[in-house]
């Protein structure tokens, strides 16, 4: 009796999609950035090239586009920690751990002063630096920026994470850093999440105690900035700075 073949349970099925290696040279992310230059990429190119590698059933650019499919926009896949982008299909926490690293690099890039040393001489100052850094993140941050007589900044103090309250912002843990800098003056800073920047109840009732606190120890604060996604508040272009 003649015996029928079978397929080897072993072998790999071939892979249905075209890999990147056999596409022409024009066509490749890599050679069309290094030819044409980066901003001739679109955006799934250009995450192609940090992934590097598919998957057994999609090339890197394939990949690149079912990630941003599956956000809403560059900007989320931006904000999402490492563990997240790790469980997408497909990427892995080597390809998650590169993307979060570039996207970091990016937002310090964007956030870097055109002068050595940052001068705050209005509230917008403030937000041109410190959006890019906060308005992605899914958390609440609130920080100190520690200035010197002329205004310009020392340094920017993380103070707490997590939901605004008043037992995560005390005055001690806020005048401490400022006193240890030698502060003539300090902004309170903090972003939220949800890309909003009306401020709430919490947000004026830890502003109206820290600035009785800086009166008493002569650091006055000078605003209270709010970061939202394109967008800011600041208290004392309100008019509203301890009240």
């Amino acid at each position: 009796m003649k015996k029928t073949a079978t397929p080897n349970a072993n072998a790999q099925e071939s892979p249905t999609y075209l890999p990147l290696k056999s596409w022409p040279d024009h066509e490749r992310p890599r050679e069309k950035l290094l030819r044409f230059g980066a901003f001739a990429l679109g955006e799934a190119e250009l995450l192609a090239i940090l992934l590097r590698t598919g998957s057994r059933s999609q090339s890197a650019l394939d990949l690149s586009r079912s990630l941003l499919h599956r956000c809403a926009d560059l900007h989320q896949l931006a904000g999402m920690d490492p563990r997240s982008i790790a469980a997408q299909k497909g990427i892995g926490p080597v390809k998650a751990v590169t993307l979060c690293a570039a996207f970091e690099i990016g937002r310090r890039l964007a956030s870097l002063p055109h002068q050595p040393r940052l001068k705050v001489s209005e509230p917008e100052v403030v937000y041109r630096k410190y959006e890019p850094l906060l308005a992605h993140l899914q958390k609440e941050i609130f920080s100190i920026l520690i200035l010197n007589s002329a205004n310009v900044l020392i340094r920017d103090v993380q103070i707490s994470e997590g939901i605004l309250n008043a037992s995560l912002v005390h005055p001690r843990e806020v005048f401490r850093a400022a006193i240890l800098e030698s502060a003539a003056s300090i902004i309170l800073l903090h972003n939220h999440p949800s890309g909003e920047v009306t401020p709430s109840r919490e947000d004026h009732a830890i502003t109206r105690r820290l600035v009785q606190g800086g009166q008493l120890l002569n650091i006055p604060v000078l605003d209270h900035i709010i970061i939202g996604r394109q967008r800011y508040f600041s208290f004392k272009e309100a008019g509203v700075l301890g009240e």
